[in-house]
Parts: structure tokens; sequence; C-alpha cells
């Protein structure tokens, strides 16, 4: 991936609390990925999805917040919705949020739907998860 390409705003007022959600989404990723590498059991690929989707709606909120904005929802669309408002669109990383997405649908009752990822899935997403704090590392900063 590359560095992202913030669009310029005037007057950026950041909320106050965004570098505790920075340090809560980086505790949860580092926790993901050290329990992926270690083959740590009790880290199902279900926990490791979920500590890892925390992860970048921590971080992404993080960015946002930092600039002063909120996504609509915390669903990966809205997310990556409210992150395309200040970095344009990116296909990759639309790829990504997409397939993050597809785990789950858990904002209405009616379309309620979970699948749990494969072993092979989780390392995946805890890729993907590494790969959106690198990009979002330079802006936190």
């Amino acid at each position: 991936m590359h560095i992202l390409q913030i669009q310029p705003r005037a007057n950026i007022i950041p909320i106050d609390s965004w570098r505790d959600y920075r340090r809560d989404g980086e505790q949860f990723l580092k926790t993901a990925a050290e329990a992926l590498r270690k083959g740590n059991s009790r880290f199902t690929p279900e926990i490791l999805y979920n500590l890892v989707a925390m992860a970048i709606e921590k971080l992404v909120m993080a960015f946002l917040m930092k600039r002063g904005d909120l996504a609509e929802n915390h669903t990966m669309g809205d997310l990556l919705h409210a992150m395309e408002k200040h970095v344009g669109h990116h296909p990759e990383l639309a790829e990504q949020f997409t397939y993050l997405d597809s785990f789950q649908e858990i904002c209405e009752i009616e379309t309620y739907r979970r699948q749990v990822p494969t072993a092979e899935e989780t390392a995946r997403i805890v890729a993907i998860g590494l790969d959106i704090q690198r990009l979002l590392t330079p802006h936190l900063s």
C-alpha cells in the first residue's frame, strides 16, 4: 500500500480524545498480530477478526477525530466512506474494507449474519489491519 494523500481542509479542530482511540487501536492490533504469530489457540479466528475490526475502527476514528470529523456509523463501509472524504477513493483500500465487511452484517436484526473466518482468512484479516495501521500512522503523529 502507498501513503495516503490527505485532502486539505481549513480550520481543523481535533476532537480531544483521538489519541486514546489511536492507543486502543494499536493495542488491539498488536494483540491480534501477536496471537496469530504465536499460534495462540485461545484466540480463535472469530476473536482475531473482532480484535482487528475493533483496531481498525479505533484507528480510523482516531484519524477522523484528529481531523475534526466522525463517521456516520461504525461499519467498515461507513468508516471507509468517512475516510474517503479526507483521502479520496483508493480502490485497494475499498476492496480491503469490503472484504472485512463480508464476514458480518450485525447492524439490523432482519439481515443479521455472521461468518467465522478460516485460519487462512484470519491471516489476511490481520494483514489488512496492519496495512491500514501503516497507512494511517503518518497522519496520527
